[in-house]
């Protein structure tokens, strides 16, 4: 068994959420100074951000039929980062590497200073459905790393490796804090993430602050577990969630070097092994995990090359399809929660993803 301190733990920061509007472009550049400040960039590279997410956020009204902004800091280790996940509706962009070559310009898309903003960001990538919307990232790093190409984290000089997992929550309309929540946990001396790790999906029962205590709980002891099997930690989680209203949620053994993932899960967390034009579920059973649970079962199931585990709350409803989202599992896992929540999440309920993509050898 391992020890706790052994292992790095992947969980959402806050996150602020900026719906399309006359005062986005501004209210994004000052929360995005704020986050660049916390994390302690250089004075220079904060106006650089503030740059780059002004240019985001101004594209977004100018040229989508509307969207939101989601600006958070993320941290694995000793790194951390700010970043800005851009997601709308449409017109969504028919040539995307065209559009981030300087000075390309098409009325109705999102073209204009992407290519600037891919310059100002250490990590960009974008993912774009014509017709239907756009999912763009923008990472900036607390230390500076080397040059890399257009989709996906750049190489670093100071030990920083690619996000093997990404996550996204939304809290529903009116409330500021979600009870949806996530988190990954992988072996300290492995964060290449070719080893075996452990990911939490949550959803806590209800909205707003009381089931967000539920999912800060759930992650606390997801945390501190160094359980390896997934019915040991959800077992833990039903013993240390008992006085809470509870939660749905589900755990998952995801072995990247095997291709295969191990999940036991209560309640309505939908889990998918997704591949390029297909998805395969893995079965949670019913039950409140805290107050009331079933015999628990372990289910398997290959992930193959190139391949993704999503699991998501009841907040994205089950009818999206990978067919309808062509090119997706190759870009940042980031891009592909976002724009999977972009597409099929519900405006009046938390809505919580976490996708870890398997390597495209």
């Amino acid at each position: 068994m391992e020890s706790v301190s052994s292992f790095l733990v992947i969980e959402p920061e806050d996150v602020v959420w900026l719906r399309a509007g006359s005062a986005l472009a501004a209210t994004a550049r000052r929360e995005a100074a704020a986050l660049a400040t916390r994390i302690g960039l250089a004075e220079s590279r904060v106006a650089e951000v503030s740059l780059a997410v002004t240019e985001i956020a101004t594209n977004l009204v100018r040229h989508a039929d509307d969207g939101a902004i989601a600006l958070r800091t993320s941290r694995m280790g000793n790194h951390a980062a700010v970043e800005c996940l851009c997601l709308d509706t449409g017109p969504g962009i028919a040539d995307v590497t065209g559009a981030v070559r300087d000075g390309y310009s098409s009325g109705g898309t999102l073209g204009i200073g992407l290519g600037a903003i891919e310059r100002l960001a250490d990590t960009f990538d974008v993912h774009s459905l014509p017709g239907r919307g756009t999912a763009l990232l923008a990472r900036f790093h607390a230390a500076r790393p080397l040059s890399y190409g257009l989709s996906g984290d750049r190489g670093t000089g100071d030990g920083e490796v690619r996000p093997v997992a990404a996550g996204l929550t939304r809290p529903i309309s009116g409330e500021t804090v979600c009870g949806d929540t996530w988190a990954v946990r992988i072996g300290a001396d492995d964060a290449g993430g070719d080893g075996p790790m452990m990911v939490l999906m949550c959803d806590g029962l209800g909205h707003g602050p009381l089931a967000a205590r539920v999912g800060e709980r759930a992650r606390q002891i997801f945390r501190q577990s160094a359980a390896v099997h997934p019915g040991d930690v959800l077992r833990q989680l039903h013993e240390g969630l008992r006085g809470t209203r509870g939660a749905a949620l589900a755990v998952a053994r995801v072995d990247r070097r095997a291709g295969r993932v191990d999940l036991c899960g209560v309640g309505n967390i939908s889990a998918f092994v997704v591949e390029a034009s297909r998805r395969s579920a893995l079965l949670s059973h019913p039950g409140i995990v805290g107050a009331q649970i079933p015999t628990v079962r372990t289910y398997s199931a290959d992930l193959a090359a190139g391949s993704a585990l999503v699991m998501h709350s009841d907040g994205l409803h089950q009818r999206w399809s990978p067919a309808d989202l062509p090119g997706l599992l190759w870009r940042h896992p980031a891009v592909i929660a976002g724009q999977i929540l972009n597409q099929a999440g519900l405006r009046r309920d938390d809505a919580g993803i976490v996708v870890v993509p398997a390597p495209s050898r």
